[in-house]
Parts: structure tokens; sequence; C-alpha cells
């Protein structure tokens, strides 16, 4: 029996951590053990994902979130730790750029169990951004990386990785969009309960602190929401975090000018995706979404780590330091537009290809 542990936290690990899961499942030899950090702990960011994603209760739940990077990477090193000296696995599997991420991988790492990085060599190349660290560090203590493109691959070998611990294997949200697409056609009611109409609406989403913990640049970054929304409907699912700098800052105002909504479950958030007129975002997962879905995505921050889609016109760099008129012009410039058609993600064998490898099928 191999034992496969798997540490997760948010929630674009947890739409990672199903595609894996789901195959790895299939294997009666193989058991998975699943540890949720509590990085993300409110149940419309943690809960309803496990629910729609078909993601077996996780075996160990830290409950551990709502601090700082340094508190939080800490708490859950030290909690993992132990779990591990008790579990003893055979790997332990980490996705993504998260504090749950980086905590995962150190802790395995100073117990000599081998770690598997699913979603590396991704860079952005600005280091004062947290997940740029945690998915740097992650990268140089993993015994097996895989990549989803042949940019991420180029990455980590550049940075001097040895070649036989890379392997491209496609990614893994694609496989889940693939598999989910059709699922939220079907079950989701959010257009109809929010009276939207498809192609009629713009959707937003912001949570990285680079944006929430700068006062000008969130102020910038609604107040642009805002005066797009007088002419076309903007949606946006409000992250914990988001709400909770909003109402310190005093921006309450501005926020209440949009269609703003509480954290919304998976098969929501790919309805709202799939039939969105232009996403403007700061997530990396939503991003990749658009382009799956086809939708033109405005990304607020200064760079990304999917250059592709940049370079594919579906994506477009509009950093808030543009000011409210700059983020508008993009906006309306961009509603309409479409990239040129490309196959970068694989073809939706992603995760076979990871549990393939790790358990040397």
């Amino acid at each position: 029996m191999r034992k496969i542990l798997t540490v997760v936290g948010a929630r674009p690990q947890f739409i990672k951590a199903a595609a894996v899961s789901r195959v790895l499942r299939a294997i009666p030899a193989v058991r998975e053990v699943l540890v949720h950090t509590g990085q993300h702990y409110d149940d419309n960011m943690s809960r309803v994902f496990f629910e729609e994603l078909e993601i077996p209760e996780p075996d160990y739940h830290l409950g551990i979130g709502g601090g700082t990077h340094g508190q939080n990477t800490g708490r859950m090193l030290e909690a993992i730790e132990r779990v591990l000296l008790g579990e003893r696995p055979d790997w332990v599997l980490v996705y993504g750029d998260t504090d749950s991420t980086l905590a995962g991988a150190l802790a395995a790492a100073k117990l000599h169990i081998p770690v598997a990085h699913v979603e590396a060599g991704l860079r952005s190349f600005n280091r004062r951004m947290p997940e740029e660290i945690n998915r740097v560090l992650t990268d140089h203590i993993s015994d097996l990386l895989f990549g989803p493109t042949e940019t991420a691959v180029q990455n980590l070998l550049r940075e001097g990785i040895s070649p036989d611990r890379i392997h491209l294997v496609g990614d893994v949200m694609y496989d889940a969009a693939l598999y989910y697409g059709e699922k939220a056609e079907k079950h989701s009611q959010i257009l109809r309960r929010l009276g939207l109409v498809p192609k009629g609406y713009i959707l937003a989403t912001v949570h990285r602190a680079e944006n929430t913990d700068d006062p000008s640049r969130l102020r910038v970054i609604l107040e642009a929401l805002a005066q797009v929304h007088r002419e076309v409907p903007v949606v946006i699912p409000v992250h914990p975090r988001t709400r909770k700098r909003v109402e310190a800052l005093g921006l309450l105002s501005l926020l209440e000018q949009l269609l703003a909504v509480e954290p919304v479950g998976y098969l929501d958030m790919v309805m709202l995706e799939k039939n969105a007129q232009l996403i403007a975002t700061d997530s990396g997962g939503v991003q990749k979404e658009a382009f799956f879905y086809e939708v033109p995505c405005i990304t607020l921050r200064e760079e990304t780590e999917w250059v592709e889609l940049v370079e594919l016109g579906w994506n477009k760099l509009c950093s808030p330091e543009r000011g409210v008129e700059g983020i508008v012009a993009m906006i309306r410039h961009s509603l309409g537009t479409r990239g040129r058609p490309a196959r970068l993600y694989g073809e939706g064998k992603a995760a076979i290809r990871v549990r393939n490898r790790l358990l040397d099928l």
C-alpha cells in the first residue's frame, strides 16, 4: 500500500487536489491522507468546495488561518510535522504557492520525506509577493516538480534544478475545468439568482495582499469598477480578507456601488466565469480559467505568472498604479476582444500524469 499525504488550505488548491485525488482513489493500492490546514476557513471558502468537488472529508483539519504570513506558516509547519511523524507517508503532495504549500514542503523535507510539487516553475519575478517566495522555496526543496507549461519548465532549468526532477504534465486546473464545466451548467443557478444575463456583465475578484493591503491601490480598483458598473454590471464575490480591509479603510460605500456578493462555490464561480463578458482579477487561477472559457481578462497587477496568456492576447496587465481612468480605459478597450487560439495546458490528462509518476506506473 502506497501512502500519499496531500496538503491543501486554499480554494485554488481544493480544485487542483480534486483532479489528482480522483485519479489516485482509482488505484486500490493507494491511500491518500488529506490534510487541510484551514488557511481558508470560511464555509463559503472551504466546505462548499469540498462538497461540490466531491473531495473526501480531510483526515486532519488543522484549523490554522487568519494570521500573518509568518504566523500561519510557523503554526502550520509545527502541526504538519506532527501529522507526518504519525503517518510516515511515501510522498507529500503540495500545490501552488500558498503558506500551506511552503509549510507542507518544509515539514516533509526536514523529515526526509519526498516532496512533489504540482504547478511548479511559475514565476512572477516579483520577490515582494509572498506567493513568489513560497513557490521558489518549495520548488528548490521538492523531489518531483510537475510543471504545467513549457515556460514553467524552462524557469526551473534556468534556476539550476536537475532535469530529472522536472516533469511537464500540463495543468490540473484544466482537467478540473473540463470535468466540472458541464456539471456547473446543469446545477448552478447563480445567474438566475443574481438576475444576470449571459455576456451582460463583468466579473471581478480582488484578494492579493499587494492590492488589499495598499489603501491607495484598493481605492483605485474599487473606484474604477464602480465607474464601469454604471455602464456594465460588475459582479464581485468578496474575499473575507478583502471585505475586512474595505471596512477598515472606510471604502464600504464604493463596494456597495457594485454587485457585491459573498464568496461563491466552485460551480457558481465556473458559471460566472463562463458567462462573463470580461473578467478583471488579481488571481492567478482565475486568469487561467478565463482562458479556458475564452473570456478576455484584465489582470490588476504589474506582472503575471501566466505570461503565455498575455502573449496570446487573452490577458492584459493593468496595474492599479495607472489610476482609475487607466483601469476604466483598459476594461472598455478589452470588452469584446479575443486572443489567439492555443493549447497551452495539455489535453486534460495532467492529473493522470502526476499520479503515474508518483506511483512509477
